[in-house]
């Protein structure tokens, strides 16, 4: 990661989110910057563009992965998770202990691409109590906090909401809405999840509507931040768009395009 030369006042941030075991790419992110900052979902449990990628094709093979996209695609996530459930039943071992081994590895290699420094929140499918024992002393794990980074204030906030997926960082609406009360007023408010706003909750290839938060829209409209910077919908039917004063940004879905958004001042 380049240093900002002497003299120089300017500064820049690589932002990145749903990196989802793109660790090739993840390791220059940060080329260039002064920062990198990660609005999470590391993991990589099943890859909807290529089914033979993630922990479930190497757990089930990918015609099973083939099936359960082709019904959760339907909306059909009752019997997906019937479906997922025979799967399991026919494997031999603790699913909690298969699962945790599997992200245990990919996590090794995506916090060993980090650089430094790096800032990080949670998405929705990563697992935060395994973060501690990764996040080395350049990364900083951030979740309803603010840190400044040059002369400007960023709020972090990171995990997803209820939905009938069930992926392993989902909180209530209460405890979601609590941690962007704490962030409190900032410059730059970076979440995992959009603001509860259609155009950029949509998912255009998936064809359904994510869930975004409606705490985090009114915390935009209140506070007035610069920024509103996130990931998550992969395809959004909008990239970006203003809400008031607040320019609000999908990042991009890094696992597909290993180029991060970037932040200049």
């Amino acid at each position: 990661m380049a240093p900002t030369p002497p003299g120089n006042t300017r500064t820049r941030v690589h932002v990145v989110s749903d990196v989802h075991g793109n660790a090739r790419d993840l390791a220059g992110a940060g080329d260039g910057a002064d920062a990198l900052i990660c609005l999470g979902d590391l993991v990589l449990f099943l890859d909807y563009a290529d089914h033979s990628r993630g922990i479930f094709p190497d757990l089930f093979g990918v015609a099973n992965a083939d099936r359960i996209v082709e019904l959760r695609t339907a909306r059909r996530f009752a019997e997906a998770r019937e479906f997922g459930a025979r799967l399991w039943a026919s494997v031999d071992g603790d699913r909690a202990a298969l699962i945790e081994g599997a992200v245990r590895r990919q996590y090794a290699e995506m916090f060993a691409a980090f650089p430094t420094p790096t800032y990080a929140t949670y998405g929705n499918v990563d697992m935060p109590a395994l973060w501690p024992e990764y996040a080395g002393p350049g990364t900083t794990v951030l979740d309803g906090e603010r840190v400044e980074i040059g002369g400007r204030v960023f709020g972090f906030v990171g995990g997803g909401l209820r939905t009938p997926m069930r992926t392993p960082y989902e909180i209530d609406d209460e405890e979601y809405a609590a941690k962007i009360e704490a962030v409190g007023e900032v410059d730059v408010l970076c979440t995992h999840i959009p603001p509860e706003v259609p155009e950029l909750v949509y998912d255009t290839v998936a064809r359904r509507f994510e869930r975004g938060s409606r705490a985090l829209l009114d915390a935009i409209r209140r506070t007035r931040p610069r920024y509103a910077l996130f990931g998550h919908v992969h395809q959004p039917l909008s990239r970006r768009m203003r809400i008031g004063a607040t320019e609000c940004v999908n990042v991009g879905h890094f696992a597909s395009t290993g180029k991060p958004w970037a932040l200049e001042w």
